[in-house]
C-alpha cells in the first residue's frame, strides 16, 4: 500500500556500519547474537526480522538525542553481515503492522501523543498523528520491549 502522506525512515547506513566496526574492535556495549526464533530481533536497516540462524548485532541506540527530557537509550538490533537499507519509504513496512506503538514528537522532542497499534492498520494511525500540525515526527517503537523500531516523517 504506497502513502505518499509520510516517509518511513529506516536506521542510516553509517550507523549500521559503525555498529559492525564496533564489534569487529570487540566494543563493551555491542554483542554479537545469532536470531533463534522468527520474529526476536528486527533489524532497524533493512526492516525485516532476522531469520533463525542470521547473525545480529546488539547495541545501544538513542533515537532521541541527549538534552531532551524524552531522551533514551535502548537496545536495537542490526544484520552483522551487510544488508539493504529499507527502500520503500512510501510504503509501511510489512514486518512491523503489528505490536507497535506509535509516539508522536513536536520539533523539540517532546512527546505529544501516543497510539498503540495491533491489529488495525497502520497507516490511518499514523495520517491522525500528523493531523496534529505540532507532530514533527512519529518513532515507532515495539509495544513489548519499548525499542525503537524506525522514524516516520511527513512526505
Amino acid at each position: 500500500m504506497s502513502n505518499s502522506m509520510f516517509r518511513i525512515i529506516p536506521l542510516p547506513t553509517e550507523i549500521a556500519e559503525a555498529a559492525r566496526r564496533a564489534i569487529n574492535a570487540g566494543v563493551a556495549d555491542h554483542s554479537l547474537l545469532t536470531a533463534d526464533s522468527p520474529g526476536s530481533a528486527p533489524c532497524r536497516h533493512c526492516l525485516r526480522w532476522a531469520q533463525p540462524g542470521e547473525r545480529v548485532i546488539l547495541f545501544p541506540y538513542s533515537a532521541i538525542p541527549s538534552g531532551h527530557p524524552y531522551s533514551e537509550t535502548g537496545p536495537i538490533f542490526v544484520h552483522a553481515e551487510k544488508c539493504e537499507r529499507y527502500s520503500a519509504t512510501d510504503e509501511y513496512p510489512a514486518d512491523f503492522r503489528n505490536g507497535r506503538v506509535f509516539r508522536a514528537y513536536d520539533s523539540n522532542y517532546n512527546l505529544i501523543d501516543a497510539q498503540v497499534v495491533n491489529g488495525s492498520e497502520p497507516e490511518p494511525v499514523i495520517e491522525r498523528l500528523f493531523q496534529n500540525a505540532d507532530t514533527a515526527f512519529v518513532d515507532v517503537r515495539s509495544v513489548t520491549h519499548g525499542c525503537f523500531t524506525f522514524r516516520v516523517q511527513r512526505a
